[in-house]
């Protein structure tokens, strides 16, 4: 099994909307996994580095909103033993790939994983970005990545299935059009499983460019599902449309036994 999350705007953590909630009853059904991996596009590096710190930090990599934010922690353990399996896969598949003994967990980490996971119990590492990862390296990447599912570990790309922050409107319960239409084609290929129109979403979906003007918030979710392997259709998490234009869905990708 693998998961995308939206992670939406550093608010989330206080704002749990609908997605917060369908996260943390999510959460109470899966089977506890021993650790998580979390991909997000606020570690982006040259290569690949895997964060392997036994108590990572709680990073506020953010600015400008509201005090309470700065004052939130996620006090949970890292996975060093599953963190270097992880390593060791990404460097068999041909990845440039180090450790880092030090990084702590990135708001697009913490913020989907306090809901979750809200009690800390289960140990969360990262693994970097590529700066230079595209759609179809990011499918390999979680392709790579597919084996840690049998040690255990829940693969998740943390992103946003649409991210125009040039046009949030700022607690607007209104949902763009744009923003709906390419949040529906993008539910039906991963509801299909249709991994290879997933991959050429920023290209054939309507209004691509302007759901993501940058690639690096949607790049997780083809990391998600490659890690649950060619065809597997994606269960949707309806997360609603926040702020106007930041669609919040999360998918479960299961892997066949």
């Amino acid at each position: 099994m693998s998961l995308f999350v939206s992670h939406g705007a550093p608010t989330f953590a206080l704002e749990p909307g609908l997605a917060g909630p369908a996260l943390t009853e999510l959460g109470k059904r899966l089977t506890r996994p021993e650790a998580v991996l979390v991909v997000s596009p606020h570690w982006m590096t040259e290569g690949i580095r895997v964060g392997v710190s036994e108590t990572p930090e709680t990073i506020h990599d953010f600015r400008g909103f509201p005090a309470e934010l700065y004052d939130l922690d996620y006090p949970t353990a890292g996975h060093p033993e599953l963190a270097r399996t992880a390593l060791a896969l990404l460097e068999a598949g041909g990845w440039k790939a180090s450790a880092d003994q030090t990084r702590g967990l990135d708001h697009g980490a913490w913020v989907p994983m306090m809901h979750l996971f809200p009690d800390y119990s289960v140990p969360v590492f990262q693994v970097s970005m590529p700066m230079d990862l595209d759609p179809e390296s990011a499918w390999q990447l979680g392709q790579t990545l597919q084996p840690l599912e049998h040690e255990g570990v829940l693969v998740i790309g943390s992103g946003s299935l649409t991210h125009n922050l040039y046009e949030v409107r700022w607690g607007d319960p209104n949902a763009s059009g744009y923003a709906q239409e390419f949040t529906d084609w993008v539910r039906a290929k991963v509801r299909a499983g249709d991994h290879r129109q997933l991959i050429a979403t920023l290209d054939a979906a309507p209004h691509a460019q302007r759901a993501h003007p940058t690639s690096e918030h949607f790049l997780p979710l083809l990391v998600a599902a490659g890690a649950a392997g060619e065809q597997q259709p994606g269960v949707l998490i309806d997360g609603g449309i926040e702020h106007g234009v930041l669609a919040m869905d999360a998918f479960v990708f299961q892997h066949p036994a």
